[in-house]
């Protein structure tokens, strides 16, 4: 799975329409077999109202989860978490009242992810908070390509099946996913948790798809 450069004129572009030329790295070729998988969580699941209050990241390099490489941010959101949020990711509002501002939280982010390729569990939700926080700050959304661990099962799955079954459903759910693939697990919906578990997914996905 070799990433590279982006063609010059569209990197010329982008990096105009870049409102903090301190980011241009994001738009370098990304290091060799190098990846990061990340993981949001949110006051709720509206992408137009709700926030980020917690983040978790890991690089991988190669068939290797990093975990002594990792990043883990609170994040102090606007409007404190709801009743059902808080039921889900157990973070109150007095855990997230300590953590960074979404602007701070975002510059270490993106210094961490740098131009690494992004792994996630449904990570169109999380790309979509991320690009919200990050547009008024630079003008652009992330640019890093992104590879959903879902649609790897799925594909893993589809080809293990008889033709006439192809394309059929297929379970996804994340405790499918990871006891079908005869992974660890952690608590759920703790960020750092659930990337390192996307991580370890992506991992295994690699090698049985043959592309490690």
């Amino acid at each position: 799975m070799r990433l590279g450069p982006l063609e010059p004129l569209r990197r010329g572009w982008l990096l105009y329409h870049l409102a903090d030329p301190q980011f241009a790295f994001m738009y370098d070729a990304p290091p060799r077999n190098e990846w990061v998988t990340l993981d949001c969580e949110t006051t709720g699941l509206d992408v137009h109202r709700d926030q980020i209050i917690s983040i978790g990241a890991v690089r991988i390099v190669g068939s290797r989860l990093l975990t002594s490489q990792r990043l883990e941010l609170l994040v102090r959101p606007e409007r404190a978490p709801t009743a059902d949020s808080v039921r889900v990711h157990r973070l109150r509002e007095r855990d997230v009242a300590a953590g960074m501002k979404p602007e701070d939280a975002m510059r270490r982010l993106l210094e961490f992810i740098g131009s690494r390729p992004l792994v996630g569990y449904y990570l169109e939700f999380d790309v979509a908070m991320i690009n919200r926080e990050i547009w008024p700050m630079l003008g652009v959304r992330l640019p890093q390509p992104k590879i959903e661990v879902s649609a790897m099962y799925y594909d893993y799955k589809n080809r293990k099946r008889p033709a006439h079954e192809r394309d059929t459903m297929i379970d996804l759910r994340f405790q499918t996913m990871m006891n079908d693939l005869a992974l660890p697990t952690f608590d759920a919906h703790d960020a750092l948790n659930d990337a390192v578990m996307a991580g370890l997914a992506f991992v295994k996905l690699r090698g049985l798809l043959g592309e490690a």
